[in-house]
């Protein structure tokens, strides 16, 4: 049975999901089916708990010819195949996710807690094999039933490859993923739902007044279909040429172990009051290796920089777009 739910479709009070408390999201017609691993031996391990042979764990590598029988290396696997489908769906459904919060909302969705929520709804405790001795702890354990299902999803890898795997797990996760979208706004201070569209839309597209000429990005139609303006785009360069040379030449002179001296010399008869001129020699173990004039102190030590950037055999290209001071 599904928890109680808010308007926004979120559980409310102590069975809001994090981490520890499974998602469970409304199933009308319940999940897909299971589906079935045709090998008989794969089908075997993967039910089979490591205390039903009670072998060392202390072992590096099994003998070629006596592989351990347990579910553990299906499990491992099916961990691995597990994230790469869910993140892959995770893309597909929200494509302008940024990573923080898109491995906030798989961590929910392939937590322990959610995975065994998922494979008591299957049974799956139900066929595992183990020692007589456990099996009531194991079997009620939310972790052995999360690391069950997991193995499933590797015995069904090896069993019918990643597309098999796929059209299992897609169907199945989307609804999971749908809550843990929302929780996570919500734990980011946003509403639960956003106010635009998750998925962009198309690049290029022709509307009734472009019947008869090429598409168009949507970015030239005017009106409420445009998309907003992101940050995918850079802004053009506003950064003077000159900026950064003198961190450069600080790099450099770092690198060598050499420290640099700065000293400023009159300037009298230059600039204003308002507006001084600042001269600037750049001295190290003695020797002048620039110099440089600025309205600013930081200015002069750049000019002065630049030319020690090429004594130092330092070549600094022009960067497209950028334009002198």
């Amino acid at each position: 049975m599904a928890s109680p739910a808010n308007g926004n479709g979120l559980p409310t009070g102590p069975t809001l999901p994090n981490g520890r408390v499974p998602l469970r999201p409304e199933l009308p017609e319940g999940l897909p089916p299971l589906p079935e691993i045709r090998s008989e031996a794969l089908r075997l391990q993967v039910f089979t708990h490591r205390s039903f042979y009670a072998r060392p764990t202390h072992v590096f590598e099994d003998m070629p010819d006596d592989p351990s029988p347990d579910n553990e290396s299906l499990e491992h696997l099916g961990d691995t195949v597990l994230n790469l489908v869910v993140t892959g769906l995770l893309r597909e459904i929200y494509p302008c996710l940024r990573v923080g919060p898109s491995t906030k909302i798989r961590a929910l969705v392939v937590g322990n807690p959610t995975l065994a929520w998922i494979s008591v709804q299957y049974r799956l405790p139900e066929r595992l094999r183990m020692h007589p001795a456990q099996a009531i702890t194991l079997r009620a354990s939310a972790n052995i039933q999360a690391d069950l299902f997991e193995s499933f999803v590797g015995g069904l890898y090896l069993d019918q490859g990643l597309e098999a795997v796929k059209a299992w797990l897609h169907p199945l996760f989307r609804p999971f993923l749908a809550i843990a979208y929302r929780v996570v706004r919500v734990q980011h201070g946003l509403p639960p739902e956003p106010a635009y569209p998750t998925s962009p839309p198309p690049p290029y597209y022709r509307s009734s007044a472009d019947a008869t000429g090429p598409p168009r990005p949507a970015s030239m139609i005017p009106g409420p279909t445009s998309p907003p303006q992101t940050w995918s785009t850079p802004p053009p360069p506003r950064m003077p040429a000159s900026i950064g040379h003198l961190s450069l030449f600080n790099q450099h002179l770092q690198q060598q172990c050499k420290n640099v001296e700065w000293v400023y010399s009159d300037s009298a008869g230059e600039g204003t009051k308002t507006t001084p001129i600042w001269v600037v020699r750049a001295m190290v173990e003695g020797e002048c290796l620039g110099r440089g004039r600025g309205s600013t102190k930081k200015a002069a030590r750049n000019e002065a920089a630049k030319e020690g950037l090429v004594k130092l055999g330092i070549a600094v290209p022009q960067l497209e777009g950028q334009f002198p001071i």
